[in-house]
């Protein structure tokens, strides 16, 4: 692929004109563009198996299906993203049938299990909020257009997405155990969701999606985009949060040590034991990142139940073969 210079791909982007395809980017764009890429079609996928898991719990057969027209959204998503960077030279049988479980990369919080139908409502409304947050900002600044035109169906399913969940989760609230339910669920999800938007701006050391205008927010200022919506519906519906809005700093602040430790097995934040790092400095103590690197509970199962179907497909044609 014959590529343009650092320089030529800095007057483009200053001149207001988008990229196109990969002969258009200089090295350091194209890197770039991958890594947000498989970072988003990552996301999608393992959504998958994360939610179906939940599906399963459905309280009827409308909800279900429901569900699996969300899951059926996913995948498409995925697809797209896959797709895009195959037409930058990336193989994506490679990235999705050829990868560890641990070399995929996706928010923790989808290693953790939704096992019931509550937790796939809130799920909807939390998570699917953050990826409609994430992908609105990149469909209005992105200066890669194939992701930008792409993203104008994704930006419309994954709205309907978060308000399934807000539906579901005014359903739930009718009663008071539906209450309760829903409490202890965003009890441990609400904060998953606020790691979500990955390392505060005062830590991050590169900052080539902004220069780039792969998107137009920091991660921090993502974060705060988040929590503009998803706290007043918390609010509204009476769960309590572990956040405050902050009428002298015009911005919302977080009352718990941020970060903290996790427990992923019982779904449990240790926030008694005060704040962790998030970058891990090799001593051995916990941080975020270690965390994330490690992943969690069901990162190799869903990977293995998306890649399961390719490789028995794979050994049927080499016994026939043999």
């Amino acid at each position: 692929m014959v590529m343009i210079s650092e320089d030529q791909m800095i007057e483009r982007l200053k001149g207001g004109m988008l990229v196109e395809s990969g002969d258009q980017m200089s090295e350091k764009y194209l890197a770039g563009m991958k890594r947000i890429l498989t970072v988003s079609a990552d996301t999608e996928l393992v959504s998958a198996p994360a939610y179906y898991l939940a599906a399963k719990d459905a309280p009827s057969i409308n909800a279900f299906v429901s569900a699996m027209g969300i899951i059926q959204d996913e995948m498409g998503h995925a697809h797209i993203a896959y797709r895009l960077m195959e037409d930058l030279g990336v193989s994506k049988e490679e990235l999705i049938y050829e990868r560890d479980p641990s070399q995929f990369k996706y928010p923790y919080a989808f290693d953790v299990p939704l096992t019931t139908w509550v937790e796939l409502a809130v799920a909807n409304a939390m998570y699917d909020r953050a990826g409609f947050t994430l992908l609105g900002d990149v469909f209005r600044h992105t200066t890669f257009a194939p992701w930008k035109r792409a993203l104008v169906k994704v930006d419309k399913e994954e709205n309907f997405h978060l308000r399934h969940g807000e539906t579901w989760m005014k359903k739930i609230n009718a009663s008071a155990e539906g209450h309760a339910k829903l409490q202890r669920a965003v009890d441990w999800m609400l904060p998953l969701t606020l790691e979500w938007f990955g390392l505060p701006d005062d830590l991050k050391t590169q900052t080539v999606q902004l220069d780039y205008g792969f998107k137009g927010q920091s991660n921090d200022q993502l974060r705060q985009t988040w929590m503009s919506t998803a706290i007043p519906f918390l609010d509204s519906l009476g769960l309590e949060t572990p956040v405050h809005w902050d009428e002298a700093a015009k911005k919302y602040q977080i009352d718990y040590p941020f970060p903290c430790r996790f427990d992923p097995e019982a779904k449990r934040w240790l926030f008694d034991e005060g704040t962790i790092d998030w970058m891990d400095d090799g001593s051995g103590r916990d941080s975020v990142m270690k965390r994330w690197r490690a992943r969690g509970p069901k990162n190799d199962e869903f990977v293995e139940i998306l890649q399961r179907g390719h490789r028995q497909i794979a050994n049927m044609i080499e016994r026939g073969a043999n």
